[in-house]
């Protein structure tokens, strides 16, 4: 079961947590909070939980995934009843929070959006009866869990492909906001550009809009411009694919990697590869734990190894058949596997890392920035606290990131 995965209408001022995610944490506080939500759930026969959305279920990216996820946890879960609301406003959330407890009687509430942690804190302190998910976030309570599956990996591998199919060695990224889980991507892909061609730069365009199709369709038409010819992105439209695709029909290739989504449809010229995301197998065990009693509040945080995130363009197509043979023609001077053919390297990783970040981690020193600064030691790996925090570009992200 495939369900696609995307980011969060979310204001800049999120990039204000990441400095202070490790010291903001919310600790378990020492009440029965956890105990009086888990003995209600697991006496009940059903379970009812309710999601709140940053975006329309249409927007074919991030509402639309958890949406997908939440069908499929409902599919499975004969005990389950479910209940969305889409587009919520970071603003408006708390309100939606207490409609939800109040009104429809859910026993658990997802906040499906990094803006609305705050809020989500607040309910729990204010429902301690009840249990709280919040996504992408970091404060936590006895009755309030983080939960999340990144896409950094995918874009790794994408980076590979890029950076061995270009022609101008001038690469492009359309971004949402500056905040830590975009600038990983972004770092992800630009080391996978780095491992397949050392002498490609990596350029980005920030829109500040999760859904802003005009946006990310200028942006990508500037990068274009400016001698780019292949494209990643962070925005839940198939924009970028689409401008992707009517520039190759013109005559001139445009190699694009689709975003949380199969967007290969909107792009069967452009579009190489892409991340997809499965929120459903992790819907279902948050469920199921909080049902069978089982729940705790210790973040969850999947990646390959738990098949949440997912190599491909297409739901069949991990690479899009017509771009393979170019793949593997184009050869990468590797410094552990010798000489291998982008091909070659992109399963090679993706097999990897589906056995685990102890096998392959693409942040693995040495890295330094653009600015030359070393972030990650020679044989380091960043751990999940490096990940979380990260606000710098490594050295073949041309300019800065916005402050």
């Amino acid at each position: 079961m495939f369900v696609s995965c995307g980011s969060q209408e979310e204001q800049t001022d999120k990039s204000k947590s990441v400095k202070q995610s490790s010291q903001e944490t919310q600790k378990p506080d020492k009440s029965n909070k956890k105990e009086n939500a888990l003995k209600k759930t697991a006496s009940d026969k059903k379970l009812k939980a309710g999601f709140i959305y940053i975006g329309p279920v249409g927007d074919y990216g991030w509402s639309y995934a958890h949406n997908l996820g939440r069908k499929f946890a409902e599919e499975k879960l004969p005990w389950l009843e479910t209940i969305s609301v889409e587009s919520v406003t970071e603003s408006d959330s708390a309100r939606i929070i207490d409609r939800l407890i109040q009104q429809q009687k859910c026993d658990v509430v997802f906040t499906t959006s990094f803006g609305y942690m705050d809020n989500t804190l607040s309910a729990a302190a204010k429902y301690p009866d009840k249990l709280f998910m919040h996504c992408a976030g970091f404060k936590r309570s006895a009755n309030m869990e983080n939960y999340f599956g990144d896409l950094y990996q995918m874009y790794y591998l994408n980076g590979i492909m890029a950076g061995a199919l270009t022609k101008t060695n001038k690469i492009g990224y359309v971004a949402a906001f500056p905040i830590p889980e975009l600038v990983r991507h972004i770092d992800a892909y630009a080391l996978g550009i780095k491992a397949a061609n050392p002498k490609a730069k990596l350029n980005v365009r920030w829109i500040n809009a999760w859904y802003g199709p005009d946006k990310a369709r200028e942006a990508a038409q500037s990068l274009i411009a400016e001698g780019c010819d292949a494209l990643a992105f962070t925005e839940d439209t198939p924009a970028v694919v689409e401008v992707g695709q009517e520039q190759t029909q013109k005559g001139k290739q445009i190699y694009t990697f689709s975003h949380y989504s199969p967007m290969q449809s909107y792009g069967k010229d452009s579009v190489v590869s892409g991340q997809l995301m499965d929120w459903g197998g992790m819907y279902v065990k948050i469920l199921k734990d909080i049902h069978d009693g089982k729940w705790t509040n210790k973040d969850i945080w999947w990646l390959a190894k738990e098949k949440a995130a997912l190599l491909g363009g297409s739901t069949t197509d991990i690479i899009n058949p017509k771009f393979i043979p170019a793949l593997k023609k184009a050869m990468i001077d590797s410094r552990e596997l010798g000489k291998i053919s982008a091909y070659d390297l992109v399963m090679k990783r993706y097999d990897q890392m589906r056995q685990g970040v102890d096998v392959f981690e693409p942040f693995t020193g040495p890295i330094t920035d653009n600015k030359g600064k070393i972030q990650i030691k020679a044989g380091a790996k960043a751990s999940k606290q490096d990940l979380l925090d990260m606000m710098y570009y490594v050295d073949n992200v041309e300019g800065s990131i916005p402050q």
